[in-house]
């Protein structure tokens, strides 16, 4: 399978006034270049299946272990277990539950108010889950061979030109004012603003736009815990290596980079849905090959 590599050209205006220069306008034209084969795992059967079982598998590995600890010395006491507590023993008429002491209200039991868990998480609980090496690349290449296929990329939800006829999308030289630059190692002075400049140019904006304004404070308590805000998955940037361009995109709502030797099936397809929008880089794709 062959594609076309797509060439940047990047003219830069900056207007200077006397109270300063304003800020760079970038003038970006695409051309179309050779075409370059792709590696065979981009024509490997799609299998569902593979993907979502190596999907479940690198989330249970990440999970961590939880469980709580029982008190002791000086430490404060876990939960249900606050109260000093007494039985007042057989004979009474009542059944025979641990008491505050010199009180009758039940208290440390599982089934009281206030009372511990039954039979809380343990931490010693191993919850990894073990996937053969050749079923994890099996994962990643049917995820690989989605990215290929328009239909199944627009069904995802994401957004594109129409005049895109073929997937994925491969960057290939780069050059600026004239000058000839490694795509991966372009200068970092408003880098954003130019990767942002050249995903419009390749007519991905609009999927740029919907990761960017389906941003929203998500439910729940997830809010006290550092996940305040849920975005939408946009553009995946797949680079040789991780230098100015990826550091560059990383910074875009909905974008993210990775390394083509740590390409995954959970990153071509997270939560199991097939078919990412992807662009890589030319020396991503030898890489991979």
């Amino acid at each position: 399978m062959k594609v076309a590599v797509h060439n940047i050209l990047n003219n830069i205006e900056q207007d200077e006034l006397d109270a300063g220069r304003l800020q760079e306008v970038y003038d970006i034209s695409v051309e179309m270049g050779k075409k370059v084969s792709l590696p065979d795992a981009f024509e490997s059967e799609i299998r569902t299946d593979m993907v979502k079982l190596a999907i479940a598998s690198a989330r249970a590995n990440r999970r961590q272990a939880y469980g709580s600890n029982a008190h002791g010395g000086k430490r404060k006491p876990m939960a249900g277990m606050k109260h000093s507590v007494e039985w007042w023993g057989k004979g009474r008429g009542v059944s025979r539950i641990m008491r505050r002491t010199g009180q009758r209200r039940a208290a440390q039991s599982p089934h009281t108010l206030g009372g511990r868990r039954a039979h809380g998480p343990k931490v010693e609980k191993d919850w990894s889950r073990k996937l053969n090496r050749n079923e994890r690349r099996l994962a990643r290449d049917s995820a690989l061979s989605a990215t290929t296929d328009i239909e199944m990329v627009s069904n995802r939800g994401h957004r594109f030109d129409s005049g895109i006829k073929t997937l994925p999308i491969i960057l290939g030289d780069y050059s600026e004012n004239g000058e000839s630059i490694d795509i991966e190692s372009f200068n970092l002075n408003g880098g954003t603003r130019k990767v942002s400049a050249i995903f419009n140019a390749l007519g991905l904006g609009d999927d740029l736009y919907r990761a960017r304004s389906g941003r929203k404070i998500r439910a729940g308590k997830a809010t006290m815990r550092g996940r305040v805000h849920k975005v939408p998955k946009s553009i995946l940037l797949v680079v040789a290596n991780k230098d100015g361009l990826a550091k560059a995109a990383r910074n875009l709502p909905g974008v993210d980079v990775v390394a083509a030797k740590d390409l995954s099936a959970e990153h071509l397809a997270p939560g199991g849905d097939l078919g990412r929008l992807t662009v890589f880089t030319k020396a991503a794709v030898e890489a991979i090959n």
